[in-house]
């Protein structure tokens, strides 16, 4: 292993050590209970080094979930290049959400969903993961940086992910959360192409 992968493996550790730490505290104290010094010193780490990593502490309880677009990533790689887009893309979003969640996640969601300074953040880190989305599509369907098409998707793939959720949350949550996330996924595509 090369010292920069070795580095980069260690930062993405403190990243995670201390968004972690940020989304235990704020399930058990609230938001408005949780200060940046409590996050550093859960995770084990100095005020500076959390200064270098998050902006605040609610951008540290949102990258909490961060690791789905790395997963989403992995999981496109890995599907045959032949495969049509939108089955390619399910697929890998799928593979980012626990079929079944735990309390635990659902306690993570509705703390997000439902707290203000938490809303905005989650909006960022949404614009990051269409971005991100975006350039996969581009690179998966050959398309050119200026055509809006990638960024369309993205967006409309976040958006209906994050409504399947709600859906399935506000339903009870009977069922599988890969079937909702399917299900709505499969609607899109009718739509496109109806």
């Amino acid at each position: 292993m090369t010292n920069d992968s070795l580095r980069e493996r260690k930062k993405q550790q403190t990243r995670t050590a201390l968004s972690e730490a940020a989304m235990s505290l704020a399930l058990q104290h609230g938001v408005a209970g949780v200060r940046t010094e409590d996050i550093a010193a859960l995770a084990n780490v100095s005020m500076r080094t959390f200064n270098n990593y998050f902006a605040s502490k609610e951008a540290a309880i949102v990258a909490s979930v961060d690791h789905r677009l790395d997963t989403i990533r992995v999981a496109l790689s890995k599907r045959p290049s032949t495969e049509p887009l939108d089955v390619s893309f399910r697929q890998a979003i799928l593979s980012a959400f626990p079929e079944r969640p735990d309390r635990h996640w659902l306690a993570q969601i509705i703390l997000m969903r439902d707290h203000p300074s938490l809303i905005q953040e989650q909006h960022r880190s949404d614009l990051k993961v269409i971005r991100e989305l975006a350039g996969m599509i581009e690179d998966r369907a050959n398309r050119e940086k200026t055509d809006i098409f990638p960024v369309l998707l993205a967006s409309i793939l976040v958006t209906a992910v994050r409504v399947a959720i709600e859906h399935w949350i506000e339903t009870g949550g009977g069922g599988s959360l890969h079937d909702a996330i399917s299900d709505a996924l499969a609607r899109i595509t009718v739509a496109a192409t109806s």
